[in-house]
C-alpha cells in the first residue's frame, strides 16, 4: 500500500505500518564499534542511519541508499538484526548490520 503526501510517498505494509529501514554500521566484523550520527537540528542527539522506503523499493536497496545519503558510507549490507516498532505503532523498521 502506498499513500501520497505533498512531495513524499510513504509505503505501508499489510498491517498498516510505515515501512522503514535502518543500519547499524559496524567498524569491524567483531561488531564492537558502531557508527552513530548526530543531528544538525539537535547536536546532542545521536541516531542510527535509516529512513522510509520509496514505493517499489526493496529493503536492501533502501538501507544501502540511506547509509550513503546520510553519512557517505559505502559497505556491504549484512544480516537482519531485528524489527523495531515505535511506541505509537505507526512505523516498523527493519534493522540490518552494515560494514566492510
Amino acid at each position: 500500500v502506498m499513500k501520497l503526501k505533498p512531495n513524499q510517498a510513504w509505503t505501508y505494509d499489510r498491517e498498516g505500518y510505515k515501512k522503514q529501514v535502518a543500519c547499524l554500521c559496524f567498524r569491524s566484523e567483531q561488531e564492537d564499534e558502531v557508527l552513530l550520527v548526530s543531528s544538525s537540528w539537535n547536536p546532542e542527539q545521536w541516531f542510527v542511519l535509516g529512513g522510509g522506503m520509496e514505493p517499489e523499493e526493496e529493503p536492501e536497496g533502501a538501507a544501502i541508499w540511506e547509509v550513503y545519503e546520510e553519512a557517505g558510507v559505502k559497505g556491504k549490507l549484512g544480516r537482519l538484526l531485528g524489527i523495531l516498532e515505535n511506541q505509537d505503532r505507526t512505523h516498523r523498521t527493519d534493522v540490518c548490520s552494515y560494514g566492510d
